[in-house]
């Protein structure tokens, strides 16, 4: 059986995640990207082909032109649509192409989700090259949040206190995505949560979720994500209700949200994806079950088994040591597995010593990832764990 992986990058849950499950299940792999060689770099051992993945008219010709697909996927937030149309123009299990569309374009979801009755947050969209002045005349609920339409990873996602502020932000946003339509929105107040789902059409398993701590205001960098094996009923059922109306259900999915003073849960985004920058690999892990194989088989058309057979014994998180300035990294820690007190720690590099970066105030100034996971523990000792192993290490950037 053959299954075609739409990429952009490449990344840990693709490279570490689904290629090894595809390879378990036997499946003959061909990746399309618009970035063959970085791929092939990664994956030497899985075939490559040039495509342009960001439209799914090249990517129906370039399956139509090599071997019969038997699914068509992506874990990309950008490529989502184009796989879905794709793998439906072929007859293949396949998300909806209107709901990976929607959730998407973060504009669109806000409608959707005030049209159902849902959720009603106070929202605005300043097109490509539109002067952001005008948006001073608008009532705006202060603080509020900029951010791309269409982004991810918290890449240009900015707090704004007051009007100057908003046009400053908007153009300093403009200037670095010339084409990019930007939303302007009502600050969610709340600590971030994240509910991780999937389903194959049929059934929907709740995985658990996370908690997660966010980096000072303005920004709003992941810095540390602890897994939560579920968050209070009600507020699961609110979620849930939510992905229904947006139509969620198909494959995993990662859907951010903050619970405000009156427990009303209240979508930030739905990434309609596995949760990425290694929490994946680590809920995998830590659930004891084969994450990765059972996403690919949905898109395979197999059903999920009404059990998934998870482990409920664990304690878990990734920390994110992150960089606090531009410049080049000169020293850093190797990676490293160790078990201490019970606790398994997996720290993994994200960049080479001698690479220079500028700040990003995103998850791209992430310079290492560690995941900690203990069984028959309690969170105190994880997190005990987790601090003594950080403050043992180095991480230095030079100017």
């Amino acid at each position: 059986m053959r299954l075609y992986l739409l990429a952009l990058n490449p990344t840990d849950s693709v490279t570490e995640g689904f290629l090894p499950a595809a390879a378990r299940l036997g499946l003959e792999v061909t990746l399309l990207t618009d970035r063959p060689d970085a791929h092939r770099e990664a994956a030497p051992d899985v075939e490559v082909l040039e495509c342009d993945v960001r439209d799914f008219r090249a990517v129906i010709t370039r399956i139509s032109t090599h071997h019969v697909p038997d699914a068509v996927f992506t874990n990309s937030d950008h490529l989502q649509t184009q796989a879905a149309l794709a793998a439906d123009y072929f007859g293949l299990p396949a998300k909806d192409w209107r709901a990976t569309l929607r959730v998407k374009d973060k504009a669109q979801m806000r409608r959707h989700l005030a049209a159902g009755g849902l959720d009603a947050v106070w929202s605005t969209e300043l097109p490509p090259g539109q002067d952001p002045a005008g948006l001073t005349g608008l009532d705006v609920p202060y603080p509020c949040v900029v951010k791309p339409r269409e982004g991810v990873a918290s890449e240009d996602v900015v707090l704004v206190d007051g009007p100057a502020e908003l046009v400053l932000r908007c153009k300093d946003i403009q200037a670095r995505r010339p084409g990019a339509a930007l939303v302007v929105e009502e600050y969610l107040a709340g600590d971030l949560r994240s509910l991780e789902t999937l389903g194959d059409g049929r059934i929907r398993h709740v995985l658990g979720g996370f908690r997660t701590r966010l980096s000072p205001p303005p920004y709003f960098i992941e810095e540390r994500c602890t897994f939560v094996a579920a968050h209070p009923e009600a507020v699961t059922e609110q979620v849930l209700a939510q992905l229904d109306a947006l139509g969620v259900g198909f494959g995993i999915c990662h859907t951010e949200f903050v619970v405000d003073g009156d427990g009303r849960a209240r979508i930030i985004e739905v990434n309609y994806r596995a949760i990425g920058d290694q929490a994946d690999l680590m809920l995998g892990q830590l659930l004891d079950i084969p994450l990765f194989e059972h996403v690919l088989r949905t898109h395979l058309g197999d059903p999920l088994p009404e059990d998934l057979g998870a482990r409920t014994d664990g304690v878990a998180l990734v920390d994110n040591p992150c960089a606090k300035s531009a410049g080049t990294l000169t020293a850093a820690p190797e990676a490293a597995d160790l078990v201490v007190d019970g606790v398994e720690l997996t720290y993994r590099p994200l960049r080479a010593v001698g690479e220079r970066h500028e700040l990003y105030h995103t998850n791209r100034d992430f310079i290492g990832a560690l995941r900690a996971l203990g069984r028959n523990t309690d969170q105190e000792t994880v997190d005990r764990v987790v601090a003594d192993f950080l403050a043992a290490q180095r991480w230095e950037i030079t100017p």
